[in-house]
């Protein structure tokens, strides 16, 4: 496949940047991250209007009203081989990269980013400032996948590959990465390292002492994250999207 056809499946969304098989864990699709690096390589930097300057091929996305997409005024960005479904709302300014995936009823609140090749499914809330890490490099790691129905509080930031389950919900700050160990409060474990967050889990940030005998010593503590407990109906209440905003 060349690389155009590649962005233009990628924006389609018959093309994936990963995919979920029959158990529901998540794999890197190797050959469309070749591909999206193929983009670049063909690629030839040009001054484009405003004074950006990127490679001729990577002209920023537009949308018409047919799309169903409310791109809201305000510097917000989606490069192109991203896919972005109808009754998606993009507020400024936001950033959707190459090869992310964005399903229908999400809200990309302001200041969010959503990183390259990161997977968001269906009614997701991306509140303020939400970082999803992107990843390009290695090809074979896999990126933030967000599963449909969760809610990610404000400031969160998701990177290294971490996998939020259907309709987890993360409390504002929190922060996910292959090595910030997230404890199970509620069945008393701890997550194994890259083990996904469950679905329904409600996270909080949290701390534990640090590792080191020094470090406990003078009392410092490193970041780790709680699930305190699951969704009920009550907090099933709290969270309910909107439908006239789509």
């Amino acid at each position: 496949m060349s690389w155009l056809a590649l962005l233009q499946n990628l924006e389609a969304g018959t093309v994936r940047a990963a995919t979920q098989d029959e158990n529901g864990d998540w794999h890197a699709n190797v050959d469309v991250k070749k591909g999206i690096l193929d983009v670049f390589k063909n690629g030839t930097n040009i001054e484009f209007p405003g004074g950006f300057v990127d490679k001729d091929n990577l002209a920023v996305r537009g949308f018409s009203a047919e799309d169903g997409v409310r791109m809201v005024p305000g510097g917000s960005s989606v490069r192109p081989g991203a896919y972005v479904a109808s009754g998606t709302i993009i507020m400024p300014p936001a950033y959707v990269n190459i090869g992310a995936y964005i399903d229908s009823g999400t809200m990309v609140d302001s200041h969010a980013l959503v990183g390259s090749c990161a997977q968001v499914g269906k009614n997701v809330h991306l509140s303020a400032a939400v970082q999803l890490g992107g990843v390009l490099e290695p090809v074979g790691a896999s990126p933030v996948v967000i599963e449909d129905d969760a809610f990610i509080g404000a400031g969160c930031v998701i990177v290294e590959g971490v996998v939020v389950k259907k309709g987890a919900v993360l409390a504002p700050g929190v922060r996910l990465s292959a090595t910030i160990p997230v404890y199970d409060c509620v069945n008393e474990r701890q997550l194994e390292r890259g083990e996904a967050i469950p679905e329904y889990a409600i996270v909080v940030p949290g701390s534990r002492p640090a590792s080191s005998e020094w470090g406990r010593n003078q009392g410092l503590n490193m970041s780790c994250a709680l699930i305190v407990k699951y969704r009920d109906e009550q907090s099933n209440a709290s969270l309910a999207l909107e439908e006239v905003l789509r």
